[in-house]
C-alpha cells in the first residue's frame, strides 16, 4: 500500500522540523514543482471560467471575525490574537471575510453579477497536536478558495457549474469522488442565522443534487456555521474518508457585512455568497495525489518530466546540450550521468519520471535521442532538436488539462504514448 508520508519523503516532496513546529511542513523542490504546476492549472481553469483572482492578507483584526461570526462560532479552531499597537490581530482561519470586504469596496450593480473572486491563499487552524499528520492535517494550509456573489435566483446555475468544474478537475488530476455529502445544520449552538435562512439553503442544494441525479448522504451537524454545504468525499487507498472539495451557501455573512447590489429597478438587494473550493487545500490534494499515483504523477505535474541519461562519459557534452534544450522549452528536466551508476541502475532509479532521454554513441553521432517511457516502452530515435516538442505535444501539460475541463472531456491521466497527442 502507498503511504503518503513515506512516499512524500522518499520523493523529496516535503519535510518538517521541530524548530518550525508541528503541523507546519515545508515544501522541498520536487514538491514545490508539483504545487506550482497545480497552482497554474487551477488559476487557468478558473480564469477561463470567469473568475477574477485577488490577493488578501493572512491577518485581520479580531473585529473582522466578530462581524463574520468566526469569533463566536469558530474560535476554538483559531490561533489566539496577537497585539499590534492598540489592535488585536488574528491569523485568518478562512478567506471569506476578506473577500466580502473586497466585494464591499465599491458599489455593485446587478450587471456585474455573478461576481466570482478566487484566491490561492493561506489560512491557519489551531489543530490539536495529536491530530496532525504529514500534509493531510496541518496548521497552515494553502487553499484553492473562491467566493461567488450572485442573486438568489442564480444559486442553482452557479452550484451546478461548480460541481461540473469539480468533476472535470478530478478527471484531469486522476482523482475519483467516492460520494457526495449534503452537510446540514445540527442541534448544537454552533450555527449562526435563523431557521428560514438555513431551510432556504438546504433546500436549494438538495434540489441541485436531485436534478443532477447525484446520490448523496445527508449529514446533520456537518454544515459550516454560516450555512449548508455539499462536500465531495474521497477515499485514500487505505479506505480513509476525507473531504477534498466543497460548495457552501451563505446568506449570513452578506447580511453581517451589509453586502448589497443595485437591482434593475434601482432597489438595493442582498446577494448570496457561495463558498467554493475545487481542489481543497494544496497540502491535502498533493498528499492524496501522491498515494493515488504512487509517485508516478501525470506528466504535466511531475516534478521532473524528463531525465537525460548519457550512456558513457563521452556523451556528457551532447547530453548537456539536450538538457539545455529541454529547459529552454519549458520542461522540468535534469541529467543523471555515468558517475551515478550503470545505465540500467539509473533507469531504475528514475522509474517514476515520465520520459527518459537516452544519449549513447549512436545518438551522439547522429544528433538524435532515444526516448523511453516509464512504462518501459522505447520509442524510435528522433532528432535531438525535435525531442522537446515531441514531449510537449504528447504530455498532459497544463493548458491541455485546462482545455479538457472546459470541453467537458473524459479522463486526462493516461500514460503518455498511449493516447492521442495534445497540442498546447
Amino acid at each position: 500500500m502507498n503511504d503518503r508520508r513515506q512516499l512524500g519523503r522518499e520523493l523529496g516532496l516535503f519535510d518538517s522540523d521541530p524548530l518550525i513546529g508541528a503541523g507546519l511542513p515545508y515544501w522541498l523542490p520536487a514538491g514545490a514543482a508539483i504545487r506550482h504546476a497545480i497552482e497554474e492549472f487551477v488559476r487557468e481553469v478558473e480564469r477561463r471560467a470567469g473568475y477574477q483572482h485577488v490577493y488578501s492578507p493572512v491577518l485581520g483584526k479580531r473585529e473582522l471575525y466578530e462581524i463574520s461570526g468566526h469569533w463566536a462560532h469558530y474560535r476554538d479552531d483559531m490561533f489566539p490574537p496577537m497585539g499590534a499597537g492598540s489592535d488585536q490581530m488574528v491569523l485568518r482561519p478562512s478567506l471569506c471575510p476578506h473577500h466580502a470586504l473586497i466585494y464591499r469596496s465599491r458599489q455593485r450593480s446587478y450587471r456585474e453579477l455573478p461576481l466570482r473572486l478566487a484566491e490561492l491563499g493561506g489560512q491557519f487552524r489551531e489543530e490539536a497536536s495529536g491530530a496532525l499528520g504529514g500534509l493531510t492535517r496541518v496548521r497552515a494550509m494553502q487553499l484553492n478558495d473562491a467566493h461567488v456573489f450572485c442573486p438568489p435566483a442564480d444559486i442553482a446555475t452557479e452550484v451546478a457549474a461548480i460541481l461540473d468544474m469539480i468533476g472535470q478537475a478530478y478527471d484531469a488530476l486522476g482523482i475519483r469522488a467516492h460520494h457526495y455529502r449534503l452537510s446540514l445544520r445540527g442541534g448544537t449552538g454552533k450555527y449562526a442565522g435563523d431557521a428560514e435562512m438555513w431551510d432556504r439553503g438546504e433546500q436549494a442544494l438538495a434540489e441541485v443534487l436531485d436534478r443532477r441525479g447525484l446520490r448523496y448522504e445527508s449529514a446533520a451537524g456537518e454544515g459550516a456555521f454560516y450555512g449548508p454545504k455539499i462536500d465531495v468525499q474521497i477515499l485514500d487507498p487505505a479506505g480513509r474518508e476525507s473531504t477534498l472539495s466543497t460548495v457552501q451557501l451563505d446568506f449570513y455573512q452578506p447580511r453581517q457585512f451589509g453586502l448589497v447590489y443595485v437591482a434593475a429597478d434601482q432597489s438595493l438587494q442582498r446577494p448570496v455568497m457561495i463558498h467554493r473550493s475545487i481542489v481543497g487545500s494544496l497540502e491535502r490534494l498533493v498528499a492524496h495525489l501522491t498515494e493515488v499515483h504512487a509517485g508516478a504523477f501525470p506528466t504535466w505535474m511531475a516534478p521532473v518530466q524528463v531525465v537525460v541519461l548519457p550512456v558513457a562519459c563521452q556523451q556528457l557534452p551532447a547530453a548537456a546540450s539536450l538538457l539545455r534544450r529541454f529547459i529552454h522549452a519549458g520542461l522540468r528536466a535534469e541529467i543523471s550521468g555515468p558517475d551515478r551508476g550503470t545505465l540500467g541502475a539509473r533507469i531504475r532509479s528514475h522509474r517514476l519520471v515520465p520520459y527518459q532521454a537516452i544519449v549513447g554513441a549512436r545518438e551522439t553521432a547522429n544528433d538524435t535521442v532515444s526516448l523511453r517511457l516509464r512504462t518501459g516502452l522505447a520509442l524510435d530515435p528522433i532528432p535531438a532538436r525535435d525531442a522537446a516538442d515531441h514531449i510537449l505535444a504528447a504530455a498532459d501539460h497544463i493548458l491541455a488539462a485546462a482545455d479538457h475541463i472546459l470541453a467537458g472531456a473524459g479522463p486526462l491521466n493516461q500514460e503518455p504514448g498511449n493516447r492521442t497527442a495534445l497540442k498546447g
